[in-house]
């Protein structure tokens, strides 16, 4: 028979066991509830002992708790699929002996929320745009034409190296153009790699409570201005991942 541990979700700023309203990501854990340690707790619920797997299904019940939570309190997300075996583990491993680590991160993110922002050009094109606007990209290019691959070898792994070049500065140059508009309004900006040819800007933004408004109405002004330009994914707010490091090793 596997043993019944305890799902991990988050740390709150609350030093008494409470009980919330949401179904937990196992079915043997519908009651989630709070593990309190000072004034402390991480929430929970029942779930085997044993390892998760990513599926859809269970990443968004987890998800939804953070979020339900996020509501209330400020929140330190724990990452997905983190099961520890019984309470006394949950209050002396990783309350008592973080506490004072635990403690500073919430109060860093006292009445923020974690904003996202993804940028896209819009052009598929955009390489040979770039070849077309860069005078010494232009040239060389023109000049390989109609001449074999053989002669040119050396001079195509030029060209290549300086279209990346190119493309690397244009990226930059538009990011920090989002960038130098948006950091203002963040407590701390976070810029995450970009993973697709055409993603300009990848960051994360933690921003307080009170300057969403703020935040919300600059990404809508660029999306306004730059609508035939680029494309934007706005999300949040979203637990603040981002923003949290908690180290986490049963013994």
């Amino acid at each position: 028979m596997t043993a019944i541990g305890r799902y991990l979700y988050g740390i709150i700023p609350c030093g008494e066991m409470r009980r919330f309203d949401i179904q937990g990501i196992h079915e043997q854990g519908r009651e989630v509830y709070s593990i309190p340690y000072r004034d402390l707790a991480v929430v929970v619920s029942d779930s085997p002992y044993e390892p998760y797997e990513s599926t859809r299904r269970h990443m968004l019940a987890h998800t939804r708790v953070l979020e339900a939570l996020m509501r209330e309190y400020s929140v330190l997300p724990i990452r997905f699929g983190i099961v520890a075996p019984d309470v006394d583990t949950v209050r002396e491993q990783l309350l008592a002996r973080h506490y004072s680590d635990l403690r500073s991160q919430l109060d860093a993110l006292r009445n923020c929320i974690e904003l996202g922002l993804k940028v896209f050009w819009t052009a598929e094109d955009m390489l040979c745009r770039i070849a077309d606007e860069t005078p010494a990209i232009r040239v060389l290019r023109d000049s390989l034409r109609g001449r074999s691959l053989e002669s040119t070898y050396y001079e195509r792994i030029r060209l290549g190296e300086m279209v990346e070049q190119a493309l690397a500065a244009r990226r930059n140059h538009d990011a920090e153009m989002f960038l130098g508009k948006l950091r203002p309004l963040a407590s701390k900006t976070v810029v995450l790699p970009v993973h697709a040819d055409r993603m300009v800007l990848n960051a994360a933004f933690l921003v307080e409570r009170e300057r969403e408004a703020d935040f919300d109405d600059v990404v809508r002004c660029f999306g306004d201005r730059f609508e035939d330009r680029f494309l934007f994914k706005y999300v949040g707010p979203v637990p603040p991942y981002n923003f949290v490091s908690i180290a986490i090793q049963w013994h």
